[in-house]
């Protein structure tokens, strides 16, 4: 990635909040780097290149970053593609120990491979269908966060991220425009999961108009009336 792009992205990162120490900007970079050189093979985003890939990818992924616990130290990024948010949040945030899953066998691979030349060893990476992982009980009410980046319709995403979620945990949901819609679908599903809606985060992407909303969900029993 080049010096202008560092910039970028390190000021883009300020201006929503987060501050990326050298060491994580480095990371970024080869991060960017290998991703257009994968990019071009196996076509992990339509988005590919310059400011708007910052935008769409790195700086869309850190929005996530205030919603997550002071005290989160596992993350599961359900159905993560090309590493978004995982890969990003993972970086910000040295403390997680993060799990991206995806049921790619050629995503995971650039995961994989990524994430060596990241020096990330506490990254994990899952190839497989999250349905099929629910009957996996060393992951189930593993993690403290369960994030998803628009890949799931919210209901179904409630009910897989209920079954990775330790009890004290959140599920973040990252929306776009139909949002609302979604949520009154889900509330019935939520309600049965013992979730409650605990946070709505709205905003727009930087540099568009393209809304971004985070739908962070806990369980009830958490909750004092």
């Amino acid at each position: 990635m080049e010096q202008a792009l560092i910039t970028f992205l390190a000021d883009e990162a300020i201006r929503i909040g987060v501050t990326l120490d050298p060491v994580e900007l480095t990371q970024f970079a080869v991060f960017y780097d290998e991703f257009q050189i994968w990019n071009a093979k196996i076509n992990l985003t339509a988005v590919n290149a310059g400011p708007p890939f910052i935008i769409r990818h790195f700086i869309d992924s850190l929005l996530a970053l205030p919603s997550i616990p002071l005290a989160a130290t596992t993350l599961l990024d359900l159905g993560t593609g090309g590493g978004m948010p995982g890969v990003p949040l993972g970086i910000a945030d040295k403390k997680l120990k993060v799990t991206l899953l995806d049921s790619s066998r050629k995503k995971t691979s650039f995961l994989r491979h990524v994430l060596i030349k990241l020096g990330k060893n506490d990254v994990g990476v899952i190839t497989g269908r999250a349905e099929d992982q629910l009957a996996d009980h060393e992951q189930q009410k593993l993690y403290d966060v369960v994030i998803s980046r628009a890949t799931f319709n919210l209901s179904r995403f409630l009910t897989l991220g209920n079954a990775f979620v330790r009890k004290e945990g959140v599920i973040i949901a990252m929306k776009g425009r139909e949002w609302r819609k979604e949520r009154e679908e889900a509330e019935n599903v939520a309600a049965a999961c013992h979730l409650r809606l605990a946070d709505v985060r709205e905003t727009n992407l930087p540099h568009s108009e393209e809304e971004r909303v985070l739908l962070v969900y806990k369980r009830m029993d958490d909750f004092v009336s």
